[in-house]
């Protein structure tokens, strides 16, 4: 099995990144990009119910052993989860239906952080990646894209993640957080052949988008997006891999995200 980890790794980057082509399993450093699902869980405002974790079992059994057991809910879209081109594509890919290729593979990381903490508005244009590749050289075709905004570090504060401590339908109107302008998604799937979008706010389209464009465009290239993301602070601008797994829903438009990170030797 670590042979074929090692040779997976070394063939998934050769062909787009100047990576080591030997890699020892026992080196690899794994960065959790995942929020945990609680009772603090943030969920998009007029979700009617968020996370609902539920004993069913806890304790001694008759025959003296220890056992517990929990049912749990949650709506598909909050916390770190994935985004199914279905979500906002009719006849696109459902969860259950993306490859394993759409969810692992080279990753970078894309700063915008001084911007969009000056402007809770702020929207990741082409010129951010065009100054981003000026220092780091073209993102290769088929390269999961990471915004790190700054803004993980207040989740799951709600006021300060969305914009407002509302929720209900009366909190749409205020919400105020960074996205993705949907001309950059565009760009990116045409002129860079990306494989997947994340971003550490609640959406990949910023808060006072009516259209969900970015959603439309991305989604409808039947390529996922990834939100909610944590610790995207632990990582550099390149020389990521990443394995990101939803929970495998049948049919489902999203799911919560279980997403790891490692970094590649260049």
């Amino acid at each position: 099995m670590k042979k074929i980890f090692i040779l997976l790794v070394a063939g998934l980057t050769a062909c787009s990144q100047h990576y080591s082509s030997v890699v020892s399993l026992n080196d690899l450093t794994w960065i959790d990009l995942s929020h945990p699902y609680d009772s603090t869980t943030l969920y998009w405002p007029n979700n009617i119910k968020g996370f609902e974790h539920v004993k069913e079992a806890e304790g001694k059994t008759v025959l003296g052993y220890y056992y517990s057991s929990y049912r749990i809910c949650t709506p598909e879209h909050g916390g770190t989860h994935l985004d199914a081109p279905i979500h906002f594509a009719e006849n696109k890919l459902t969860v259950d239906q993306l490859p394993l290729s759409s969810l692992t593979g080279n990753a970078v990381v894309i700063d915008v952080s001084r911007k969009a903490l000056g402007n809770r508005d702020y929207q990741v244009g082409i010129e951010d990646i065009e100054s981003w590749e000026k220092e780091n050289n073209r993102i290769p075709d088929n390269t999961i894209i990471l915004f790190r905004t700054g803004y993980g570090q207040f989740y799951p504060n709600r006021e300060k993640y969305f914009g407002t401590p509302k929720t209900g339908l009366e909190a749409i109107p205020d919400l105020h957080f960074p996205g993705i302008l949907p001309e950059t998604t565009q760009w990116l799937v045409e002129k860079r052949s990306i494989k997947a979008l994340g971003l550490d706010t609640p959406s990949i389209d910023y808060g006072q988008s009516k259209d969900f464009k970015t959603h439309r465009i991305l989604l409808g290239s039947n390529k996922p997006g990834f939100e909610n993301l944590a610790n995207l602070d632990q990582l550099p601008s390149k020389g990521i891999y990443v394995v990101a797994l939803p929970m495998k829903i049948a049919k489902g438009s999203g799911a919560p995200l279980r997403i790891i990170a490692t970094l590649i030797s260049q």
